[in-house]
């Protein structure tokens, strides 16, 4: 039986591992440092780990090759030929670029889901479900806030250092 203090304990156990996992990272900035460099709804996503509404993000529409990268750091993310319409109302992939994206568990809901992140500046992507298609199975449903999109053929931004 899960009694309330499990709960808060799962949570502080929690807390600390996203605390430890954010000085483990290859990019480690103060948050005014990000509030300075991303926007106020962007920030929310990234640092808070918020969720902007369904079908707002000009990039469910972007149907252009390209790279989508972090809207923090720059980290290249998802390729175009991994994104499908997956009628959620959020920009979604079926895999992310080897090596991009880290995940963890999300305790905000009643049940657990797997949250994922940016490998390089832990800024918050959004949630993986196993309902995508096929070849992964996966599902990455992303917050567009928290993406970039450079077409093919452009330079890709230097990433935040």
């Amino acid at each position: 039986m899960d009694f309330p203090h499990d709960r808060v304990a799962r949570c502080q156990r929690l807390s600390l591992r996203r605390r430890w996992r954010r000085e483990q990272l290859p990019l480690n900035k103060s948050r005014d440092e990000w509030r300075k460099l991303v926007s106020p709804e962007a920030y929310k996503v990234l640092f808070e780990e918020g969720t902007e509404r369904a079908s707002s993000s000009p990039l469910n529409e972007e149907k252009r090759a390209g790279t989508y990268i972090c809207a923090a750091c720059n980290q290249p993310l998802f390729d175009s030929a991994h994104k499908y319409e997956s009628g959620t109302g959020w920009p979604s992939f079926w895999q992310p670029i080897a090596g991009a994206v880290g995940t963890s568990t999300d305790f905000k809901l009643i049940y657990p889901r797997t949250e994922y992140h940016c490998s390089r500046c832990g800024g918050h992507q959004g949630h993986v479900f196993n309902d995508g298609p096929k070849p992964t199975g996966k599902r990455y449903c992303n917050n567009g806030v928290a993406l970039a999109f450079v077409v093919q053929g452009a330079s890709l931004p230097a990433l935040r250092t």
